[in-house]
């Protein structure tokens, strides 16, 4: 892969997190009232501009070692429609993946990207039927016929190979069927969530044998093509699993002046799979301490208060890993393993999950003018 077309990727890819301006003529825009039927909804969505099956979560090995792991299969769309009988090297989307790991008994972060074409075959993304879902070589996410998922990622001596059960039907993140990320029409995606997947299977890290790990993930399937406001730079999202079996997420869209745009909003699931759904003024998130990145300059806020009134929960977010930004062509966000500490209808509660950052190193709107 020449570094000219991964920088090409990248420029195109950032399309959908730019302005408003954004160019979204043909492409289908995520409105309220989406019906989701499954496994339909697993699959691609070809009429849609951008599209992600992300994986996110906290694994440990037998002795305890405790590791964090992300897994995302990305694709872009170039146009809308395919020309009839055009070459095969005349591709509708691109796609591209990420994968990290947080070692933290060993205090680093990995990561990896990867892209591709898919002229022929190398990567893809499928129709949501048992089968290959998503795929860039030999990263890879199966839906296999007992409804279990499995996943597979290896990177420099870094290997990850996962199966993952729903413990909880998915969780619509929208109270009318689409989240919305800012005022007006589009500015919205199609967007569930499996919110607590049982996970194990063998990690293989460098100068060491494969360890067998159990834990749990987080993942999110989201669709749209156009979403952040002209006014916007960035969000920052929260997802965590909570003793009890309970799960939160929440995500703050921010201005140019730093407030919180009044369309960020979140999900509460009840250990029976009941959702809360909450509103910007439902919630506060108060950041407490910030790292600053060597390699972008990025400073971005890795512990939190979050107080929910309408919940009596309150939350103390803290990172055992400061460092875990993925300085990207192009782009730089934050994406690392959370913990949590606080109480519930005021009875203690713990948690874990993953907090992702963006628009600190740069404004996604200006790179992707």
């Amino acid at each position: 892969m020449i570094l000219d077309f991964r920088f090409l990727i990248w420029a195109v890819g950032l399309l959908v997190c730019a302005t408003g301006e954004a160019q979204t003529g043909g492409w289908r825009m995520a409105e309220p009232g989406w019906s989701y039927q499954f496994p339909r909804d697993h699959g691609v969505h070809r009429d849609f501009k951008t599209e992600w099956w992300y994986f996110t979560g906290e694994l440990k090995e037998e002795d305890g070692r405790e590791f964090g792991y992300e897994l995302t299969w990305f694709r872009e769309g170039v146009m809308p429609m395919r020309p009839a009988g055009a070459s095969r090297f005349v591709v509708q989307d691109f796609k591209f993946a990420h994968f990290a790991v947080s070692d933290l008994a060993g205090g680093r972060f990995y990561f990896a990207q990867k892209v591709a074409r898919g002229a022929y075959g190398e990567a893809g993304n499928g129709d949501g039927n048992p089968g290959p879902l998503a795929w860039i070589d030999d990263w890879r996410l199966t839906i296999e016929s007992g409804g279990a998922w499995h996943i597979e990622a290896e990177d420099d001596g870094r290997k990850l190979e996962l199966d993952l059960t729903p413990v909880k039907g998915p969780v619509i993140e929208g109270e009318d069927g689409v989240s919305h990320k800012a005022a007006g029409g589009g500015h919205a995606s199609c967007y569930y969530s499996y919110t607590r997947m049982r996970s194990e299977g063998r990690l293989s890290m460098p100068g060491s044998a494969p360890a067998a790990v159990v834990g749990e993930t987080w993942f999110d399937h989201e669709w749209a093509s156009n979403q952040l406001a002209p006014d916007e730079v960035g969000w920052d999202w929260f997802s965590v699993q909570l003793s009890g079996g309970t799960e939160l997420m929440l995500y703050r869209m921010r201005l140019k002046d730093g407030r919180a745009d009044s369309a960020s909003s979140g999900t509460y699931t009840g250990k029976d799979g009941r959702v809360v759904y909450l509103k910007a003024g439902d919630f506060k998130l108060t950041p407490l301490e910030y790292w600053k990145s060597g390699m972008t300059g990025g400073n971005y806020p890795i512990r939190w208060a979050v107080e929910i009134p309408r919940l009596n929960l309150s939350l103390a977010i803290t990172t055992p890993l400061k460092d875990q930004e993925l300085a990207l062509p192009w782009l730089a966000y934050w994406e690392g393993l959370i913990h949590a500490a606080g109480s519930a209808g005021g009875t203690p509660v713990t948690g874990h999950g993953y907090l992702e950052l963006t628009g600190y190193g740069a404004a996604l709107s200006a790179m992707g003018e």
